[in-house]
Order: C-alpha cells, then sequence, then structure tokens
C-alpha cells in the first residue's frame, strides 16, 4: 500500500509527547484526555506511542490501553530528557504525525521532530502561573509560553475549549489553523443514583490539591456559611502539595470540623461523592475545560464556580450551576447559599446537568481527532 493510500484509509502511525501518563501519582485531566483518545484511536488499529516523563521507581516502558507508553527522564526534566530520548529511540519510528499535549508548559516539538506537529492545547498558564507555584517556577513557566507563537505559527492547534480558543488567537496563533476538539465523558459510567444526599448539606471538591485551584476561596465561602448559622460541609477530594497550607486555613479560620479532607480517591468512592453531595464547587482562575464540572453534571449534581475561562464553557449559568466572578467570596457563599435553600431549583439543575453532559463523549473527541490527523497528514502530502 502507499504511504497516501496508507494514511488515507490505513493506520496511522502517531507519536504524542506529553509531560504525564495516567499511572503517574500527578496525573489529572490531560492524562485522562490522553488515554481515553488515542486509546480508542490506539483500539482502532493506530499505531499510537507515547513520549512522557517518568518517576522513581516507575518502569520505563509499558503498554497502557494499547498505547505504547516511553518515559523519560522526571517531572521537571522531561523538556531535556524527552528530545534526547526520542533522538535515541524514536527518531527512526517514521511517524505520520506528532501530537503535542501543551498542558504544562511546551517542549517544542517541532524543533526536533520529523513528522508535521498538532499542538493540543487544554489552557496556558500565562500570568496565572504566579498563583500556580513557586516565583522561580512561575517565571520560568511565563518564559517558556512567550515563544509557542513562532515556534507553533504554522501548525495546525487544537483546543479543548473555546476560551482556550481565544487565549491562542492572542497570543498571536491564526484562527483558521485552531479546531476547537472538547473533551469527553463516559455518561455510562457517571451516572445518578437513586440512592440520598448526604443528611448534612455538603460540597465537594474534587481535583488536585494545587494552589491555583484557590480551594481557600471555598473554605473562606464555607466560613461564611457556618458564621451565619449554616449547617454544612465541605469535602476535599484529592492530593497534592497544598494539602498542609489549606489543613491550616481551615483551622486558622475555625473551621477544620467541617472541611474533610479525603486524599486520594478511588473510581468507586469518586463516583459515590459525586453522586451523592449536594453541590460540586471549583473556584480556579482558569481551566482548559473543567471535566470535573462535567462529571458532577453526569452524576446530577450542579456545580458553583468561577466565572472563568473554560469553567464557563462546562457550566450554563443559571441552568446546570452558577458561575460567580472569580476571587469574590460573598458572592461564591451566596451563590451556594441560594441552591443549598431551595431543593426544587437545585434537583432541576441537576436533571438539566445531566442531559448537558449526554451531549459530550470521549467516541465522539477520538471521531474528531481522527479526521483532523487525516487532513493534517494528506495535507503534508500534497506539499
Amino acid at each position: 500500500m502507499a504511504p497516501s493510500e496508507r494514511t488515507e484509509h490505513g493506520p496511522l502511525r502517531i507519536l504524542v509527547i506529553n509531560w504525564l501518563d495516567r499511572e503517574n501519582p500527578q496525573a489529572g485531566g490531560a492524562e485522562e484526555h490522553l488515554h481515553q483518545v488515542f486509546g480508542r484511536l490506539a483500539a482502532r488499529g493506530h499505531e499510537v506511542t507515547a513520549l512522557v516523563s517518568g518517576w522513581k521507581g516507575c518502569a520505563p516502558r509499558v503498554t497502557l490501553d494499547g498505547i505504547d507508553v516511553h518515559r523519560a527522564g522526571h517531572r521537571y526534566t522531561f523538556s531535556m530528557a524527552g528530545p534526547r530520548y526520542y533522538r535515541r529511540q524514536l527518531r527512526d519510528h517514521d511517524f505520520d504525525v506528532v501530537i503535542e499535549d501543551l498542558n504544562k508548559v511546551p517542549v517544542f516539538s517541532p524543533l526536533w521532530t520529523r513528522a508535521p506537529v498538532v499542538l493540543l492545547a487544554h489552557h496556558l498558564f500565562g500570568t496565572t502561573a504566579f498563583q500556580a507555584g513557586a516565583f522561580p517556577l512561575a517565571l520560568a513557566t511565563w518564559i517558556l509560553e512567550r515563544p509557542i507563537p513562532r515556534v507553533f505559527s504554522r501548525m495546525q492547534a487544537v483546543a479543548v475549549s473555546q476560551s482556550t480558543r481565544e487565549d491562542l488567537i492572542a497570543r498571536g496563533l491564526k484562527a483558521g489553523n485552531i479546531d476547537v476538539i472538547p473533551n469527553g465523558i463516559d455518561v455510562d459510567h457517571y451516572t445518578p443514583s437513586t440512592a440520598p444526599r448526604t443528611d448534612t448539606p455538603s460540597l465537594l471538591f474534587l481535583g488536585r490539591l494545587k494552589r491555583y485551584k484557590r480551594i481557600d476561596l471555598v473554605i473562606d465561602a464555607v466560613t461564611r456559611l457556618v458564621g451565619s448559622g449554616r449547617d454544612v460541609v465541605l469535602r476535599v477530594g484529592g492530593s497534592g502539595e497544598q494539602l498542609e497550607a489549606l489543613r491550616g486555613h481551615a483551622e486558622s479560620r475555625g473551621i477544620s470540623d467541617r472541611v474533610d479532607f479525603l486524599g486520594f480517591v478511588s473510581d468507586e468512592r469518586k463516583l459515590e461523592i459525586l453522586r451523592d453531595s449536594w453541590l460540586h464547587v471549583l473556584t480556579s482562575p482558569k481551566e482548559g475545560w473543567g471535566i470535573s464540572n462535567l462529571e458532577a453534571a453526569a452524576c446530577g449534581t450542579p456545580t458553583v464556580a468561577s466565572d472563568a475561562p473554560g469553567l464557563r464553557e462546562s457550566v450554563i449559568h443559571g441552568e446546570t450551576g452558577l458561575l460567580v466572578p472569580h476571587g469574590d467570596v460573598e458572592a461564591l457563599t451566596e451563590g451556594i447559599e441560594s441552591l443549598l435553600d431551595d431543593a426544587e431549583r437545585r434537583e432541576e439543575m441537576g436533571r438539566r446537568a445531566r442531559v448537558f453532559a449526554e451531549g459530550f463523549s470521549w467516541d465522539a473527541s477520538a471521531d474528531a481527532f481522527e479526521r483532523l490527523l487525516r487532513r493534517v497528514v494528506a495535507d503534508r502530502g500534497r506539499e
């Protein structure tokens, strides 16, 4: 079969470059996306290779979801170890297309890979990097994002939300080169339950405990609710470097008995708490999409979130939840309180949230990626 015929109708050889894979202890939404989409493409017969960073004690090479995963370096050395590993081990694999999964900082794959590159952008930090970590790392992140428009100016790009697409355009990428392919969700797994909600009104944050997630805002809102006589608890599911700081914040506010830090939660436990919580909350200043909002929606649980890029696309204000100005604790408190007080409105939002979630699927995301990758490879063949 000729190369052009093979790539038009047959399997593609795909290299995905991401900082992490789903087995990494630091894995999050971007890794869920990687394995859901490209695992499906592997199941369809495409040859999918992933180049990612490793961690202490990990296997250097594994097969996950049909993806041949190569691990090089670790979290803070991958930008150097990844290109070096590619040159030594993967350069001669004759990939048809490369996807650079931009979730943290770019590795500028067009400068060191051979095949056409597609930039997959979840979100860019910009100045929010300085809310996410220590100043030296934040400054490095901000600096490394600056060359993105020059390095990827002629590349096809995929944004997971319209907000991210607008961010890329504002930074100088060509609008005509950017497709939006939303994240999906497993609506057969994430479903509402007939079991009752928790006896005590409960709020749920679910995700990595990072500074930029601004979980402290939710703790401050709970402080106000408790201060006004409200019986409410906050459950924080997930792990991360902010755990002790958040414990200290809750203690300093005098509500440590109202905040339950659950740590890492299993898939079974995750489904349980998404179903039985009264409300889901997410107060980041910026997200690529806010997939936990959609997971909660699929379980019939409304979300109160910051009116921020990415989040405003995964919550329909007044229908599947509420959006409040980011950083406005008073508005956040009022939004939460209004839904805790109105069971009928809260339950109707939950029903609408489920319908909204049903409009997204990983199969649809994989279909869109497959069409786009074939188009990119075909266009390269015509050059």
